[in-house]
């Protein structure tokens, strides 16, 4: 007889059969899912909420990634880079603001004057904000040597998305050529763990191709990796990919948003102390999908504090919200959404990953 699913929320561990039970759930199945996630966020992380103040300060990429928007190849896209003054005002708003940290994100290119540049930004980072305000880079592919010095520098988290950990699919939504390699992907993702730094990973949800069986697959990867930090979210097409080709064959956008939902509620009970985001492309599908995500278990959002005539240009997707908003109006909106998903905004505060420090305990000892 199958196992229930009141009684697989009972149990320490999940086998792939259980968390393909547990994505397929509907009714009243899926509302014990979720309850159980809450009271499994409540219980190891509290009702609480963590901001990072995202910078997105630049959408130049040297990749050529099949369902993205700023890809190299997309000639629609006007590019822009922040400058240096740009970029320390915005983490100025957050100091001032008490965010206690912000997210650096940008298209991933690799070159000296990037591991320069970066550098003495988290230097003047620190500088500016008496060393109080932490820093989650996102800036794509690098070799351990220029992740340490950016470690050193002051990074201290990094949020690298595999977006799929099968190969196989992972390769169909990528060229195939030397810039695009999964191994090198998790050896980047293995050298962060080794540096010390916070690390997160994540996948898209209702990819072109991607199956329930390679949704449970990424669940179990991130559990068996040990990840610190988790930022899923659903796949929005764009216009301007190659991947749009597949557009008439995808779940319905409803259907991803629910699938998101349980993906994030089954890493929250997999790994009961780790830092979720509640993503905002959740939010172009519903109105309140990042408070939702908060309800079931993330932790973390991302007010977006890049000045707002570069936001349009940022777009990983189409229909972004909120890229009309200054951070002022993008602050009181998240408080808004936060106090709605009865959560508590933690200002201050750097809202590390739990898990993390359990984790270096363990290699320590």
């Amino acid at each position: 007889m199958d196992t229930t699913i009141k009684e697989i929320l009972t149990q320490e561990e999940f086998s792939k059969k259980n968390i393909i039970r547990l994505l397929k759930s509907e009714g009243e199945d899926r509302t014990l899912l979720f309850k159980k996630s809450a009271d499994v966020k409540e219980k190891f992380i509290g009702n609480k909420v963590w901001f990072r103040g995202l910078i997105e300060f630049s959408n130049v990429c040297g990749k050529d990634c099949l369902y993205c928007g700023i890809r190299k190849g997309n000639k629609n896209l006007e590019r822009y880079s922040l400058s240096d003054d740009e970029i320390l005002a915005a983490a100025r708003f957050a100091y001032d603001n008490r965010y206690g940290s912000i997210a650096l994100q940008s298209g991933e290119l690799e070159s000296q004057f990037v591991t320069n540049r970066i550098e003495s930004l988290l230097h003047k980072i620190k500088e500016l904000s008496n060393g109080e305000l932490g820093v989650t880079l996102s800036v794509g592919e690098q070799e351990p040597e220029v992740y340490k010095k950016w470690y050193e520098a002051g990074a201290h988290r990094y949020l690298l998305r595999v977006e799929s950990t099968n190969q196989d699919l992972y390769n169909k939504i990528h060229p195939n050529d030397s810039k695009h390699n999964f191994n090198r992907r998790l050896e980047c993702l293995k050298s962060l763990q080794d540096i010390g730094y916070q690390t997160g990973t994540g996948v898209m949800i209702g990819l072109p191709f991607q199956t329930i069986d390679d949704l449970a697959g990424d669940l179990l990867f991130m559990k068996e990796f040990n990840i610190d930090m988790c930022g899923m979210g659903p796949y929005i097409e764009h216009a301007d990919t190659p991947l749009i080709e597949h557009a008439e064959n995808l779940l319905p956008l409803k259907e991803r948003f629910d699938l998101t939902l349980k993906m994030i509620a089954i890493i929250r009970i997999m790994m009961r102390d780790i830092n979720i985001v509640a993503a905002t492309a959740l939010q172009t599908i519903d109105p309140i999908g990042r408070e939702k995500a908060v309800k079931i278990g993330a932790n973390i959002l991302m007010p977006n504090i890049t000045p707002g005539k570069y936001r349009d240009s940022y777009k990983l997707y189409d229909n972004k919200p909120c890229t009309d908003d200054s951070a002022e109006d993008c602050q009181s909106c998240l408080e808004a959404r936060v106090r709605l998903a009865d959560a508590e905004v933690i200002y201050g505060e750097w809202g590390d990953s739990k898990h993390y420090n359990g984790r270096r305990l363990k290699a320590k000892g």
